[in-house]
């Protein structure tokens, strides 16, 4: 019997096929210099450059993949009349088990994305105050660093506003007019049409995060009186194409009524126009490799943003 490994394909050095072999990594070292290397493996933990597979190729990350294709799923299949700009946002919250009340427990051990529908669970964006508070003095902490002279990454950017939510029925349509709470310029008035969310369970981290795509229709202003109103006292942190926004928001359904207060985190692709040219682009043989490429790096670096607020969380969550 052959005791050689079945995968061992047998020949000389200039039998085999060198074309099908991928192509190494220019090493510093020689053979000889490798062996002398290993021998003092006891003594030294300084490794020679690797490859980065067998291949000489990154695998493909799965995980923003899955999300880019999500995203960019909803917003090419969205039905042709429905106009607007798309909205594609990260919530901070807590997935939790409907049956219990507490948060979702799940055998794994780092972050996943549970298929929509899949679990009888339902995701939670608000935080407490001091858990509101502590994502304010961390992104204050980040604005103040970036204003320093020296700093040489993108700056970033901080407005504070005061709005007025109103929100109304008409033709079993919802429809939300935004006003400046200091002037009441209506700043916007819109339907939003939900075209789905994606959950993602973080069982290291204090709070899981939401991926949702909407669609902001614009309304004309509707007739009548709203069924509820909330205002929004919100920060907003500005870096590159994101927005960070972080909200209290005091809700009531009827006029004296009692408020009720909530605790938002969302981070957001500012550009619509943007992000929907990209995803246009998306693989699109005749363009450019940017341009092929430029909406999966906008959505690598989205989820990077909101895998850095969900590891900066704090505890308290239920």
């Amino acid at each position: 019997m052959d005791s050689r490994d079945p995968h061992y394909v047998s020949g000389s050095e200039s039998d085999a096929d060198h074309s099908q072999r991928p192509q190494k990594r220019a090493r510093r070292s020689s053979s000889s210099d490798r062996v002398r290397t290993n021998s003092k493996a006891a003594t030294s933990s300084i490794l020679p450059p690797l490859s980065l597979s067998i291949l000489g190729v990154e695998p493909l990350d799965e995980f923003i993949r899955e999300i880019a294709d999500f995203i960019h799923h909803l917003i090419t299949t969205r039905p042709p009349d429905l106009q607007g700009e798309i909205e594609v946002e990260a919530k901070i919250g807590v997935i939790k088990d409907r049956g219990t009340g507490s948060r979702l427990q799940l055998p794994v051990l780092v972050e996943t994305i549970l298929t929509p529908k899949a679990a009888d669970c339902h995701f939670e964006s608000n935080m407490t105050a001091m858990q509101h508070k502590h994502y304010n003095v961390l992104l204050n902490s980040l604005k103040e660093t970036s204003d320093k002279p020296g700093y040489h990454s993108s700056p970033i950017a901080y407005t504070h506003s005061r709005l007025v939510d109103s929100f109304y029925t008409s033709d079993r349509e919802k429809i939300r007019v935004t006003r400046s709470e200091k002037t009441g310029e209506v700043l916007a008035s819109v339907k939003k049409v939900r075209l789905g969310n994606l959950d993602i369970y973080s069982p290291k981290r204090a709070a899981d995060w939401r991926v949702s795509v909407n669609v902001e229709v614009p309304m004309p202003h509707p007739l009548g009186s709203p069924t509820h109103t909330r205002r929004k006292d919100r920060i907003s942190y500005s870096h590159e194409e994101f927005s960070i926004d972080l909200t209290q928001v005091a809700s009531s359904s009827s006029p004296g009524s009692q408020t009720e207060l909530l605790h938002e985190l969302e981070l957001e692709i500012a550009n619509s126009q943007l992000l929907t040219a990209a995803a246009a682009k998306r693989g699109v043989d005749n363009s450019s490799e940017p341009e092929r490429s430029a909406f999966d790096e906008l959505v690598r670096a989205f989820v990077n943003n909101a895998r850095i607020l969900v590891r900066n969380a704090a505890g308290g969550w239920q």
